[in-house]
């Protein structure tokens, strides 16, 4: 019988330098459609931003946050992002360590309630407040009765945007400390330390990378969110309008360079965010 072809069988691997063409085709392929993907969903939209913004030149540009309206709706957004994200930090640090370092029943509860906000519409959490604190809601008489505004005001605002951003932090630090586990806590709870130093010499510099990076993504979302606080603010120009309110508003009325000037400031916020996030990932917090 004659031999076997050489490399014929089915058990034997591809030669040297076989199928390579095929190979860095598809990676091409791959990289090309990826980056078409990006122009077209991602740099396209961001490119009209800055183009309309400057379309009328760089004076009208700067015009436009001479608005007091968009004065206004800039400062709103920005104390919105520094009380919010404080405080869903303290309670996402609260969660996580509960969450990680402890047993206790209901546990898998509270996980759930903590991802509620990704799951539920942010429009649906905001009719949820002005069910309970607007004028016909289940608080509304009494806060009338005591002059205090919930829905249309400040507070408003600041309790929807809290309620859609508060997983972030408590789900970036949630696995993290599970992985770390509890022999380092335990071991200085022996040799004498306390909880709270425990947590704050041992506990805290472990999982602070993570914890800035739940800040970065708390802040971006606060930054940015429109549903919730669509519902909750009563789009009261120049008082309860954040700066995706007042785009929206710009917008309908036919001022496009006003609107785009505020999206790209929105947009450069982002960008920076996204910097800050990469700064941290290299200085030494990497996703588990």
């Amino acid at each position: 019988m004659a031999p076997a072809a050489r490399g014929t069988r089915w058990d034997e691997g591809p030669r040297p330098g076989q199928h390579t063409w095929w190979h860095a085709l598809v990676r091409l392929l791959c990289i090309g459609t990826s980056l078409v993907f990006l122009a077209a969903v991602l740099l396209a939209p961001l490119a009209t931003v800055f183009a309309v913004a400057l379309s009328h030149g760089l004076a009208a540009y700067l015009r436009s946050f001479a608005d007091p309206d968009t004065a206004a709706a800039i400062r709103l957004t920005l104390l919105t992002a520094a009380v919010v994200v404080p405080v869903n930090t303290v309670f996402g640090l609260a969660a996580a360590w509960a969450i990680g370092k402890f047993e206790f029943r209901g546990k898998s509860v509270l996980i759930t309630l903590i991802d509620l906000p990704l799951a539920v519409s942010p429009v649906i959490a905001g009719m949820v407040f002005v069910l309970l604190f607007g004028l016909q809601g289940w608080f509304g008489v009494w806060l009338q009765r005591h002059d205090l505004s919930i829905v249309f005001a400040l507070p408003g605002i600041l309790l929807a945007t809290m309620f859609v951003t508060f997983p972030y932090v408590a789900r970036e630090l949630i696995p993290l400390m599970q992985q770390l586990g509890n022999e380092e806590e335990e071991a200085a709870i022996t040799l004498g330390a306390g909880g709270w130093l425990t947590f704050f010499r041992v506990t805290l510099p472990k999982v602070r990378w993570g914890l800035v990076y739940g800040m970065i993504l708390c802040n971006a979302r606060a930054m940015g969110e429109f549903g919730a606080v669509s519902v909750v603010s009563g789009h009261i120009r120049g008082v309860t309008d954040t700066m995706p309110l007042h785009i929206e508003i710009l917008f309908n009325e036919y001022n496009f360079v006003g609107a785009f000037a505020v999206a790209s400031l929105l947009t450069l916020l982002a960008v920076l965010t996204l910097i800050i996030k990469t700064l941290v990932e290299r200085t030494g917090y990497r996703r588990t």
